[in-house]
């Protein structure tokens, strides 16, 4: 009985050596995934309303510290290191006539948070995919315009993840 209890442990501390902890940096980094889009339309009518836009980024933490919480966002101390942007910053370049680019924060942008990603809150390396979402309104006088999108993240450290560029799309706009 001995043999097989020590044979037992064996076996399990040779696979607990097996394991591989991911080494990420407590920088977060991120990957370009992809951007889906989907048309929202008016069910009586018919007519466009708004163009969706899901901008999907792969990503990695050392330390995990990746979001915040509704309450953490409702509280101004907790907001004042974040100035100029939440905890993802969502850069739109857009495409003029002449083929060059613009970039800007849209309003409804400049502020964007991420949910808590590991909310047993214990420190530890951290993977997965997000995505990040904004929206266009159709209107009587837009027109098709071609953008992409600029992404950063930043942890509860205030470490800023470098920042990828996404493949160009069409929404409605305004010349």
């Amino acid at each position: 009985m001995k043999l097989k209890v020590s044979l037992f442990l064996m076996f399990v501390v040779a696979l607990t050596g097996c394991v591989d902890i991911p080494d990420f940096d407590n920088t977060p980094k991120i990957y370009y995934n992809g951007v889906d889009q989907f048309t929202e339309v008016n069910d009586s009518t018919g007519k466009k309303v708004r163009e969706n836009v899901i901008i999907t980024i792969d990503f990695e933490d050392g330390d995990g510290d990746l979001g915040a919480s509704a309450l953490e966002r409702s509280d101004s101390s907790f907001l004042r290191p974040y100035t100029t942007w939440g905890n993802y910053e969502l850069v739109t370049s857009r495409k003029g006539a002449d083929g060059k680019w613009t970039e800007s924060i849209l309003a409804e942008d400049a502020f964007k948070w991420m949910p808590i990603l590991k909310p047993d809150g214990k420190p530890g390396p951290l993977k997965g995919k997000l995505d990040l979402n904004t929206s266009f309104l159709y209107g009587n006088s837009t027109v098709n315009t071609t953008i992409k999108f600029k992404v950063r993240i930043r942890d509860r450290a205030l470490h800023v993840s470098n920042q990828i560029e996404t493949d160009s799309i069409q929404v409605p706009g305004y010349r």
